[in-house]
């Protein structure tokens, strides 16, 4: 199994005529993925290679049964996008843009609390499950099917790198998600955490963290009341100074508030597994999980 897309998921690609909307759509139908169709408005009736484009989200909709929508739409008109995804009933979106408006986001935030549909990010790499869907920009030939372990994290690249380890150790992957560095999103650790708790093929999880917020102390909470499946955390930002922005919009520490200490204090209380050297995560990995895979 999996959790939140698979090998029946119908994509339709917001953007899907722009240039980074062209390259990852196509990455996507390369990896295996159904993506039955693209939006962007005012060039509907065209094709993007074999793929329909429509003017809109809900006639996409109608058209193909999509039920996930990629977002590539620019920043200023991307909280729209995913409101019309969110009109059209679309139950899982994937917001890849980066920048898009906290004030934005927050009506978005509102809207989404209204309806059945789940987002994930903004400013994120998407989501996969290995050798059936990818819906994002990930490096696809990283991840390894059919293995026992999930992935969540904040940081893209650190998703990436995470996952190269896993599979370097012959450690597969059920499903892993990037839910974005940015202060307001849609699906956060503790509705990946539960969904992976409620999967009965992931055997194990590996969550990063970082600097700024209380996600991962709040995640570390409900680890420890609600979850019977060995996690291994860890954070990045430990030597990050007070005040700066560190490349995501959420990672930044004000205060006593959202430090790397503060959060794997939290986790280690948790019973989670702490791994302080990222380039050994793979061999904790091997300790922690062996015998699951």
């Amino acid at each position: 199994m999996s959790i939140f897309v698979n090998k029946d998921t119908k994509v339709v690609v917001q953007g899907i005529t722009g240039r980074e909307g062209q390259f990852h759509a196509r990455q996507c139908v390369a990896y295996g993925t159904q993506v039955v169709a693209g939006v962007t408005p005012g060039k509907g009736g065209q094709k993007m290679d074999d793929i329909p484009v429509f003017h809109t989200v809900a006639e996409a909709r109608q058209a193909t049964a999509a039920n996930c929508s990629l977002i590539f739409v620019p920043p200023p008109f991307a909280a729209a996008a995913i409101m019309e995804a969110i009109d059209a009933e679309i139950e899982l979106i994937v917001a890849i843009t980066e920048g898009i408006p906290v004030l934005d986001m927050m009506k978005v935030k509102n809207y989404l609390s209204q309806s059945r549909s789940r987002l994930i990010g903004p400013n994120c790499p998407g989501i996969i499950t290995p050798g059936e869907c990818k819906v994002g920009i990930m490096p696809a030939p990283t991840h390894k099917p059919g293995g026992p372990i999930g992935v969540v994290s904040r940081s893209g690249t650190l998703t990436y790198e995470v996952v190269h380890q896993l599979t370097g150790k012959g450690i597969g992957q059920t499903t892993c998600i990037g839910i974005g560095g940015d202060p307001v999103n849609g699906t956060n650790f503790i509705d990946c955490l539960a969904a992976f708790q409620a999967d009965p093929q992931t055997k194990g999880i590996v969550m990063v963290g970082e600097i700024g917020g209380s996600a991962e102390e709040e995640a570390a909470e409900f680890i420890a009341q609600n979850m019977s499946k060995p996690v291994i955390g860890f954070i990045a930002g430990l030597t990050a100074p007070p005040g700066r922005r560190m490349g995501h919009a959420g990672a930044i520490i004000s205060g006593n508030s959202g430090t790397a200490q503060g959060k794997i204090d939290a986790m280690n209380a948790a019973g989670i597994h702490i791994c302080k050297d990222l380039g050994r995560l793979g061999e904790l990995c091997t300790e922690v999980f062996k015998g699951l895979y």
